[in-house]
């Protein structure tokens, strides 16, 4: 029951997305990020309720119906950028590669909530905010302002995960950790941050 309900509330919030991109049309940035960041805190928290092989069955799925939607045209909203990318297939892909790198699921919510929260909210509030302060990363625009958003987001992250799990973590390796993330989001071209991010945050926690 919790599989079918959690399927049938994702194909549910992309049909919402559609209509409300075609409806409004919003920043075309907006509506990606509104998938990415809803979706991926979903999809962060499955380990507490779904098997890791239904986990890792959904991710492939979602690439599947990804690159169809992507050559089909189905869900435009997700695709509506204009610079070339290839995030949501990563976003997808991480999904289930997290799977394979760790099966604590505090580290693994932790991880994908670094794509959905701290890049998405980085991605919002950079295009909303960041004109003023953009500047070129290997030919892709980024902001100050989405930059700092993605490490105090990060930080807040790693913070909570050694709070609430009671495994501390040294400051200093929060703040490296949070810095080396935020790194890979300004380098990661063509959307491979969604993937990279994800797998730093899962190894390095594993291991600590």
């Amino acid at each position: 029951m919790a599989l079918i309900l959690t399927v049938l509330v994702i194909f549910g919030l992309l049909v919402g997305s559609e209509w409300w991109w075609r409806k409004r049309r919003p920043h075309d940035e907006f509506s990606r990020k509104f998938i990415h960041i809803v979706v991926g805190s979903i999809a962060a928290f499955w380990p507490f309720y779904l098997a890791w092989g239904w986990i890792v069955a959904l991710s492939a799925a979602f690439v599947v119906v990804i690159l169809l939607s992507r050559y089909l045209g189905i869900f435009k909203s997700l695709h509506a950028v204009e610079r070339p990318t290839w995030g949501e297939v990563y976003f997808a892909v991480a999904v289930g590669a997290l799977a394979f790198v760790t099966h604590q699921p505090w580290i693994y919510a932790v991880a994908l909530l670094h794509m959905s929260l701290a890049d998405g909210m980085a991605a919002i509030i950079g295009v909303t905010w960041g004109k003023e302060t953009q500047y070129k990363v290997l030919g892709h625009t980024k902001s100050v302002i989405g930059s700092m958003t993605f490490f105090v987001i990060s930080v807040g992250l790693l913070t909570g995960y050694s709070m609430i799990t009671m495994h501390r973590i040294d400051g200093v390796l929060i703040l490296g950790l949070a810095a080396a993330a935020t790194a890979i989001e300004n380098i990661g071209g063509y959307g491979l941050d969604n993937l990279l991010i994800p797998l730093l945050i899962g190894v390095v926690l594993t291991r600590v």
